[in-house]
């Protein structure tokens, strides 16, 4: 079954993603966040499984994760909602996943030898993963020093608005746009910042730089001409 999905990996891993971005647009934002949100992220979980299947030992980890996570989303309906134990060990595990996920990412898509729409597909998928890998460090920052992102107009408590700010505040400082309604103020989360904007031009830079120089020399040289 693996093996007959694992050629369609980075399209199942790209869709899941944009659901989790963009799915509280289409679903009231109760019922994502509170429902669907995890399962969405469940779903990509397992489509990080499927992508690096080929690896035994990281795809035994992905599984274990997997485990931790549906264990923590079952366990969020039986405890208080609001359960920081419980939020801490779900973002450690996908900040662990993202981080992996990423850098197999960047591996399989600097090995590829043919650029076809599954490797665009994994060149989207990785920038999406760098977003939201800066969206948990940002979290992790704010739990940790209450207060060191100005603007976001959202306490921890108030949990949808809170992560969807700080979602949106970590794209934008990704894509390098910083509208500036939101700020950094800590040093710690300055620091982060600059990360995440590096992380982001690096690996436009450089990554895509790669897979158009490999698609530019698969092209007969007539059709150049």
């Amino acid at each position: 079954m693996i093996k007959r999905v694992f050629k369609y990996r980075f399209e199942l891993f790209f869709f899941s993603q944009i659901s989790i971005l963009f799915g509280s647009l289409i679903v009231p934002d109760f019922f994502f966040e509170i429902f669907l949100s995890p399962i969405l992220f469940l779903i990509n979980l397992i489509a990080g499984i499927i992508l690096i299947s080929k690896k035994k030992k990281v795809m035994w980890f992905f599984t274990v994760l997997l485990i931790i996570s549906g264990i923590v989303f079952g366990a969020g309906f039986l405890e208080d909602k609001g359960s920081q134990p419980l939020k801490l060990l779900n973002m450690g595990v996908y900040f662990l996943f993202y981080t992996i996920v990423t850098f197999e990412i960047i591996q399989q898509i600097w090995h590829a030898k043919i650029i076809n729409k599954n490797v665009i597909f994994g060149l989207i998928s990785g920038y999406i993963s760098l977003g939201l890998i800066s969206f948990f460090i940002c979290l992790s920052i704010e739990i940790a020093h209450p207060g060191s992102f100005e603007g976001l107009n959202a306490s921890v408590e108030q949990s949808q608005l809170f992560t969807e700010r700080l979602m949106y505040y970590s794209y934008i400082t990704l894509m390098t746009i910083g509208y500036g309604e939101i700020v950094p103020v800590t040093l710690l989360s300055q620091k982060a910042s600059i990360l995440i904007g590096l992380i982001g031009q690096f690996y436009l830079v450089i990554l895509t730089a790669i897979v158009v120089g490999k698609y530019i020399g698969q092209i007969p040289k007539n059709n150049i001409e």
